[in-house]
């Protein structure tokens, strides 16, 4: 006996059609929200699993799609992880978690599986598209792909992305406004367009304040740890070090603050510190973080929800998606104290 729940219970659960319970599922869009939002609803409460096998009969595909990261290690990206999952489960689809570590030739590797039909969609989050000759190029622009946070300016990809500009340019304003004039950026990989945006908006919110911003205020990192302790380290040899730093990440936040310690500073006593991203770790470390958060449960449910609608033919907005962000104030950031 088969007990296995099947598009039908569901209907008959919510007296609906089994046709709407399938547009429901397949994120079709042509079931108005209330009722997509009942069905989904049941189908976890049923523990219901389409069946994939029949389906990739019929359709030809795969029934996976790819999350294709810098860093697998790096624990920003589990939120979006989840929230590709949930929409992706919902319709049938599983997800592979691809990592490139910046490397050209897995990048293109990722390209390949997708246009080999190994993977019916991606979603990339690298920052860029991969190295590769102009014939293997060619075809990219017609597959489905959603570029989510990062942006990939004249890739032709939607984007779910947030206003990096403005989120730097608020952040840097919430330390102008405890009194900081002397305030340091650690930069994300420049040129990538995000890191690019997060230092406009410190820029903006320095020149807006008529704050200088001396040489040697502009430190380079990569995002990763390590480098935020090699920036933190160089901005406090300079003759003048600052009061604040905006850091573009929380990872790098982290080891700045431990290189702080390190040299006798105490966090927020004599520095105040921002990051960006809101890791889990933020609540956990001493003290508590100042971040921008992201809404990256909901990023990783839009971008999915994004795919499957180009993967059921439906046109990809023309302009970006932006989602909000918020500054989280906690333990790193205090007034100055003359």
């Amino acid at each position: 006996m088969n007990d296995r729940p099947r598009i039908k219970d569901i209907a008959r659960r919510l007296g609906v059609s089994p046709a709407t319970v399938s547009r429901a599922l397949s994120d079709s869009g042509l079931v108005a929200e209330p009722t997509s939002r009942r069905i989904r609803e049941m189908a976890q409460q049923l523990n219901y699993r389409p069946n994939v096998s029949a389906r990739n009969l019929r359709t030809q595909r795969s029934m996976t799609v790819l999350l294709v990261v810098r860093d697998v290690g790096n624990p920003f990206y589990l939120e979006i992880l989840k929230g590709v999952e949930q929409s992706a489960r919902a319709a049938g689809y599983s997800v592979l978690m691809g990592n490139t570590e910046s490397d050209p030739a897995r990048e293109s590797e990722y390209f390949g599986m997708l246009s080999d039909g190994h993977a019916d969609g991606m979603i990339l989050m690298t920052g860029k598209l991969p190295e590769a000759s102009p014939e293997a190029r060619q075809g990219w622009p017609d597959l489905p792909v959603v570029v989510a946070l990062e942006i990939i300016e004249g890739s032709g990809y939607p984007h779910v992305q947030i206003d990096n500009v403005g989120a730097a340019r608020g952040a840097v304003e919430h330390l102008i406004g405890l009194g900081h004039r002397r305030i340091a950026h650690i930069t994300g990989p420049v040129p990538e367009i995000m890191s690019v945006r997060r230092l406009q908006g410190y820029r903006e919110a320095m020149v807006n304040a008529n704050l200088d911003i001396p040489d040697g205020y502009e430190q380079p990192g990569d995002f990763v740890l390590k480098s935020g302790r090699e920036a933190c380290r160089r901005l406090f040899e300079l003759p003048e070090p600052p009061t604040a730093i905006f850091i573009a990440n929380d990872e790098m936040a982290f080891g700045a603050i431990n290189e702080m310690r390190q040299i006798g500073l105490d966090v927020p006593g004599d520095v105040s510190v921002i990051g960006f991203d809101d890791l889990f770790l933020g609540e956990a470390f001493y003290p508590p973080l100042t971040t921008v958060s992201q809404p990256r449960l909901d990023i990783g449910r839009r971008a999915m929800t994004l795919l499957l609608g180009m993967l059921a033919g439906r046109d990809a907005p023309p302009e970006p998606i932006t989602m909000p962000t918020e500054l989280l104030v906690r333990g790193t950031t205090a007034r100055f104290q003359s």
